[in-house]
């Protein structure tokens, strides 16, 4: 793996057909040039990633979204409009060009304008859409930092662009627009009521519950029970009194007992997601027992941190 900051030798390499890890400001992707079916199949071999969870394409512009598929409904326009570029990703029917791989087989495809700097650029320069799931093994803690993804992936990505901690720290919210209602199947920093506010009511979807079969393909990427996971086993609750542990908080509180890390957590739902990851990263490195999360204050803004920790320790 080349480690680089080079923009256009990362662009070369996805036109070339490599694997590129890059920073978005949700999470490092795993990305490959999305028109190119053998490069995408390049992405689920090692991530280990099953073929029935689609990927999501990264484009630059609008333009570029709309060449992806059949059709661009003016509730698309709105919201583009209101959050690109930045971390909602829009389902919409695929154009033919769209390799099947690419969206497990179905007819939509998942589409995002990055707000990366470093993202947009590559894309820009590559001058093809970039299909890219996070740059991790399947199921795995998702990267926010080039340390992760090296620690993660080793040799099995051509090149891995630096560009910094994400500072989202968590992967995009996803809406379906294909069906007659709005769906919101994957929660994220952008929240339902948020996107209400631009086109009227949303379904809700995608809760931890809501699992389709294991031959079945999903319509979005981040909806098996079980995802986002430490090595460590991750407690959703009460510490264990057993081993050593960490205790993960917002509440003010101590625990006594020196066998437990304890890490206090920002109140405030966009900063506790941006610190998720790489506090989870970090435990993870210390050879711990078990991670125990307080579960974090209720509310519209938390639904995307809830569905991390409840998929992480399923």
């Amino acid at each position: 793996m080349a480690k680089t900051t080079s923009v256009s030798e990362a662009a070369a390499a996805i036109r070339a057909g490599k694997l590129v890890a890059f920073p978005t400001e949700t999470v490092y992707g795993l990305g490959a040039n999305a028109l190119d079916a053998g490069a995408v199949a390049r992405i689920f071999e090692a991530k280990g990633r099953p073929v029935t969870s689609p990927l999501i394409v990264h484009v630059d512009s609008v333009a570029m979204a709309r060449d992806l598929t059949v059709e661009w409904p003016e509730s698309a326009k709105k919201l583009a409009a209101a959050f690109w570029p930045g971390p909602l990703t829009l389902v919409l029917f695929k154009a033919a060009i769209v390799p099947d791989i690419v969206t497990a087989g179905l007819s939509t495809v998942g589409l995002r304008m990055p707000s990366h700097p470093v993202a947009l650029a590559l894309i820009r320069e590559a001058r093809v859409p970039i299909a890219a799931p996070s740059a991790n093994r399947f199921s795995g803690l998702s990267p926010t930092s080039s340390a992760h993804v090296a620690a993660a992936m080793g040799g099995q990505v051509d090149v891995l662009l630096d560009g910094g901690s994400s500072a989202v720290g968590i992967e995009s919210a996803v809406l379906s627009l294909a069906g007659p209602v709005p769906r919101l199947l994957r929660p994220g920093v952008v929240t339902r009521a948020e996107i209400e506010v631009v086109i009227g009511p949303v379904e809700a979807g995608g809760r931890p519950g809501e699992v389709p079969g294991d031959n079945v393909a999903h319509p979005s990427p981040g909806m098996h029970p079980k995802h986002y996971s430490p090595r460590t086993p991750l407690l959703l609750g009460s510490p264990r009194c057993e081993g050593r542990g960490a205790y993960v908080y917002v509440e003010e509180r101590s625990l006594e007992n020196s066998a437990v890390i304890q890490i206090r957590m920002p109140r405030e739902a966009r900063a506790y997601a941006a610190a998720l990851y790489e506090t989870l990263h970090t435990l993870d490195l210390q050879s711990l027992d078990w991670i125990a999360v307080e579960p974090p204050p209720s509310g519209p803004e938390w639904e995307g941190v809830w569905d991390r920790l409840t998929r992480g320790a399923a």
